[in-house]
């Protein structure tokens, strides 16, 4: 199926920069991360989360590149597989396509994940329902725990955010990070 879908070219009259769907799977995987859609540089590279965001995302899990990238560890499905363009607020929301050719496909295959980040909104929605915000579901997941953790997304334009709500890197990623490693280390 990974190849099928790295093949697809269903939205490609929509996409600024043509069809190249970046995802990261293996049925082993532990840890899924569930994500918007991949930047210009994913999209370029052909490799999730290869800038400044997938830093601090890296920093965020406590993952090194090796583990990270790791498909047997962690699997990486956005809710678009290709870079959507860019707007003037900064990329566009994924394909609305996409989720519905790919997602429950791909969530099927991967039975032995065991926690899942879910990183953006339109992650959130499919993931956890209604239209909250982040900082009410990470507050949430602070309180009572469970195997899906939303997460702001890690790009530069949210260090606002970061700022406004010092609990998350303080509070909320130490207890991710170690939530990651029990999950790995079993």
């Amino acid at each position: 199926m990974a190849r099928r879908a790295r093949a697809c070219t269903h939205c490609i009259d929509s996409l600024p920069l043509g069809a190249n769907p970046v995802f990261q799977v293996h049925a082993d995987a532990r840890i899924l991360l569930a994500s918007q859609a991949p930047g210009r540089v994913a999209h370029e590279s052909g490799v999730p989360f290869s800038d400044r965001s997938g830093r601090r995302l890296r920093e965020w899990t406590g993952l090194d590149g090796a583990t990270f990238y790791d498909p047997r560890r962690v699997a990486i499905v956005p809710m678009g597989f290709c870079f959507p363009g860019s707007g003037p607020g900064g990329d566009l929301p994924p394909r609305p396509e996409c989720a519905p050719l790919w997602r429950d496909r791909f969530l099927d295959q991967l039975g032995r994940v065991r926690l899942t980040l879910v990183i953006g909104s339109h992650a959130q929605r499919w993931h956890l329902g209604g239209t909250g915000r982040v900082v009410h579901a990470a507050t949430r997941w602070l309180e009572e725990g469970g195997n899906v953790v939303p997460l702001p997304h890690p790009s530069p334009r949210n260090n606002g955010w970061l700022k406004r709500n010092p609990w998350f890197e303080r509070d909320l990623v130490p207890r991710l990070q170690a939530r990651i490693a029990s999950v790995l280390a079993c």
